[in-house]
């Protein structure tokens, strides 16, 4: 039974894949490796999909996604980045600094955060977040600077990673405590009776022993992150605009709009076939991306995992 019912997990996991690019095959056979490239408003091609199919015309296929995939590599990267450190060292902190009182607290807390569904997080960065950034973070200048471009209102690419950062870092500080944990403790018992330091001790033995776990939890995390859409879609700004680097500090706080936020937004216009081609085509590269970011974590692990605490 317990077979069968793995089998039937796996049929239905392979029935989706197969269905959702099947889907999304239309819009990449179009559009070939252009899709994935720059060229135009976005927007506009998306409002051009779907008013083809939606008055019976001649389907436009034309969207050149780069926009949405920068906006997504740029809040998921910076997200994890800074999660990884800060829920790195908190998960240090519990698992061997803090006192018995102190930890009885926090990890009861951390797990509530990690629960915590993301539609608050959302509400809490367009009441908290959001203002704070376009009363004190924009001036007027900056908004004038490009104003003939973009409009700078607080929902921001900054905003966007804050609040990212505060939903994965819970779900990051769980994992790595867990895995810190699970260090057998007569390793470290070792090394502090060769007269090394508790920090120095955690952090050589216990950290580089539970780096499997660490692989794990922050896979975990970016696929979170990833997939995630209705904060995002509250709080990014919500237009398919590629921040530019080279716009100096404005870069952090223009808007944008990453992939699953986009799927989201025109859920309802799935009644356009051309525009359910291109929604599926931006799932098809989520699933894509999660598949390879397994992948990719578990390559990372096997040379570490033999001397070190499974995930």
């Amino acid at each position: 039974m317990l077979g069968a019912l793995v089998c039937a997990v796996l049929a239905v996991v392979g029935a989706m894949l197969v269905f959702v690019a099947r889907e999304a095959w239309p819009s990449f056979s179009h559009n070939g490796l252009h899709w994935f490239g720059g060229g135009g408003n976005v927007d506009h091609q998306i409002q051009a999909i779907f008013t083809s199919g939606d008055l019976r015309q001649t389907p436009v296929y034309a969207f050149h996604a780069w926009p949405l995939l920068w906006s997504t590599i740029l809040i998921t990267g910076c997200a994890v980045m800074i999660g990884f450190v800060v829920s790195l060292f908190v998960a240090v902190f519990i698992v061997e600094f803090a006192p018995d009182w102190m930890r009885a607290i926090l990890e009861p807390v951390v797990r509530l955060l990690a629960s915590v569904p993301s539609v608050v997080y959302g509400l809490l960065g367009v009441l908290v977040a959001v203002p704070f950034i376009g009363n004190h973070l924009i001036t007027a200048h900056s908004k004038a600077s490009v104003a003939y471009v973009v409009s700078l209102s607080g929902y921001s690419l900054l905003a966007a990673v804050l609040i990212l950062t505060v939903m994965i870092a819970p779900i990051m500080i769980a994992v790595f405590v867990d895995g810190l944990r699970a260090v057998p403790r007569g390793w470290l018992e070792g090394s502090l009776a060769l007269g090394i330091n508790d920090w120095r001790t955690f952090w050589k033995v216990g950290v580089r022993t539970a780096r499997p776990v660490l692989v794990a939890g922050t896979v975990l995390a970016i696929a979170r992150a990833l997939g995630e859409a209705i904060m995002l879609a509250m709080v990014s700004g919500s237009v398919g605009f590629s921040p530019n680097p080279a716009d100096g500090t404005i870069f952090f706080v223009e808007p944008s709009r990453p992939l699953a936020a986009t799927i989201l937004q025109n859920a309802e216009e799935l009644t356009s076939p051309p525009m359910r081609h291109t929604l599926f085509a931006i799932a098809a590269v989520l699933l894509f991306s999660a598949a390879m970011l397994s992948f990719i974590g578990w390559a990372i692990k096997q040379p570490i995992k033999r001397y070190g605490v499974q995930a």
